[in-house]
């Protein structure tokens, strides 16, 4: 063994990385002789973006400049669509890059070495104990209702004078359900003013409940929330990477501090940009996923399924230690799914086809879904 081998060997990362999870991506289908393939497990969009989009991402050739790091032109076209101004915004790399430049600014290590504290529901996005680790905080997790909800009078009540952000995820991925505004309202005021409320509305577009929380009117109302926002979803620009932060200028002026120098590229900009100029297709596609998501959870309740509200593009089975053998079983139908341990199996809306063979293999499985 060489000089290097040895001192490879003695190299270690920081424990915190030996603690925390590994993110689990969807996985894509085993291909099946006689079937075609359908990827249901991350959540994308099965559309590709719209005509206009690809056509603005080949124009793209000054692939040899830096992007314009405060991306300027995108935060314009947000500030005119959303009706903020641009300088409450800041983009990142996804919203999963927006909420890491959120953690790293707002929670972390303190000069006592005490960790601060970051609440949030579990189970939610599943980035987010792997996020809170790495800035150096403290998970402090608050299981869901049994019917798939944030518990926001438990999460109130555990914030301490460590709390320094809360993580809401709405709708919540993986389960489904959204929190309503005047939940929303009754938890602010429950909450310390000087902690940071994250509402991460990465699937906002496919909201259908009336009642449903507006990130963008509680940013207005409240100083210390921050909106987290996504192109991956309803634009179908996942593979880009483009995501910003709403939140007032107390906020914006430390987030930009810390934010990722050149984190959105210039295709990734040019492609968002023209996907807001034309906003009504981009409806009309989502529009098409919701209809599907609505036609798949009247199959499952059909069925006699327990199926939580389920309100992103994307459905939750709760199928305990089930899940595994479902998953299983999917996959022999070339269908990937998302099991999540012995919890449960998300189900992403895909093609017409895809999701009326996911309802075929639910007719004939025998082992329904339940509450918790």
């Amino acid at each position: 063994m060489t000089l290097s081998d040895n001192a490879a060997m003695g190299i270690r990362p920081r424990p915190v990385v030996d603690l925390l999870p590994s993110y689990a991506a969807g996985k894509p289908p085993v291909p099946v002789d006689g079937l075609v393939s359908y990827k249901l497990s991350s959540n994308e969009n099965p559309l590709p973006p719209i005509p206009a989009v690809q056509q603005a991402i080949a124009a793209q050739t000054d692939f040899n400049r830096y992007p314009d790091p405060l991306s300027s032109k995108l935060r314009e076209a947000l500030a005119g669509f959303l009706d903020v101004p641009a300088e409450d915004i800041v983009t990142g790399a996804g919203s999963l890059g927006a909420l890491n430049q959120l953690l790293a600014t707002f929670a972390g290590q303190n000069d006592d070495g005490k960790a601060d504290e970051v609440i949030y529901a579990w189970r939610s996005f599943e980035a987010y104990p792997i996020s809170v680790g790495l800035a150096g905080a403290q998970s402090v997790q608050i299981p869901l209702t049994a019917d798939g909800r944030h518990d926001l009078d438990a999460m109130a009540a555990a914030v301490t004078a460590r709390t320094r952000v809360i993580l809401l995820c709405t709708p919540n991925n993986p389960t489904g359900p959204v929190i309503t505004a005047e939940e929303i309202e009754r938890f602010l005021q429950a909450v310390p003013s000087d902690i940071v409320v994250v509402i991460d509305e990465a699937y906002q577009e496919f909201v259908r409940a009336e009642n449903a929380v507006d990130g963008i009117e509680m940013y207005r109302k409240h100083p210390n929330v921050v909106v987290l926002r996504t192109f991956s979803k309803a634009h179908g620009l996942a593979g880009l990477r483009v995501g910003y932060s709403v939140s007032q200028p107390d906020l914006t002026r430390h987030l930009r501090v810390t934010a990722t120098p050149f984190a959105v590229s210039q295709i990734a900009e040019a492609a968002a940009v023209t996907s807001l100029q034309h906003i009504g297709e981009v409806v009309e596609r989502v529009q098409s996923l919701v209809d599907e998501r609505d036609r798949v959870t009247a199959g499952l309740r059909d069925l006699g399924w327990f199926v939580p509200d389920a309100q992103g593009n994307f459905v939750w089975l709760n199928l305990g230690a089930d899940s595994a053998e479902f998953a299983a079983l999917a996959g022999e139908r070339a269908l990937s799914v998302r099991a999540f341990g012995n919890e449960g199996v998300r189900v992403s809306i895909g093609e017409v086809e895809a999701n009326t063979r996911f309802l075929e293999l639910c007719a004939i499985y025998t082992k329904a879904p339940r509450r918790s």
